[in-house]
């Protein structure tokens, strides 16, 4: 089965998801099975239900999780979660409205993502490295623009 496509998105509908992302939202490469490549992955977490699901009918994708805290002073948290090509088509929408490291994730995985990933998962020794390269320089983003903020500052 085909993965659902997203709607068409308003530059307010991108510009509030951008908004989301950048506040809530984590945009990663995460390993969804033992010994695979990451994935892409874009997320918001939020304890309203309603306000993932007002981003369902944005997107038209769905794929929210539930989890209860065993602390019974927290509520349950739920988390939006798109996975590589929705989530990168959803990247190249919201592009222009985000800020801070999650922009400069977001141009490195549109440019990156889909010529690095094979759809057959099968890598060859060169793409594997180059892959590997890409997920270093994804991961030490955060990392690099914080320090950049920091020697600015002084």
């Amino acid at each position: 089965m085909a993965p659902k496509k997203l709607k068409k998105l308003s530059k307010e509908n991108a510009a509030y998801l951008a908004g989301l992302i950048d506040g809530e939202g984590t945009i990663t490469l995460t390993n969804k099975q033992k010994g695979a490549e990451r994935q892409l992955v874009v997320s918001i977490s939020n304890t309203e239900y309603d306000l993932l699901e007002s981003v369902f009918k944005m997107t038209g994708v769905w794929k929210i999780t539930s989890k209860r805290s065993t602390n019974q002073a927290h509520r349950t948290g739920h988390t939006f979660v798109l996975s590589n090509r929705q989530a990168l088509e959803l990247l190249s929408r919201m592009l222009p409205y985000l800020h801070s490291y999650k922009k400069q994730r977001a141009k490195l995985v549109i440019k990156n993502y889909i010529r690095l990933t094979p759809r057959n998962g099968k890598y060859t020794p060169a793409l594997l490295a180059k892959r590997e390269k890409f997920v270093k320089k994804f991961f030490e983003m955060k990392f690099s623009l914080q320090k950049q903020k920091i020697s600015t500052k002084g």
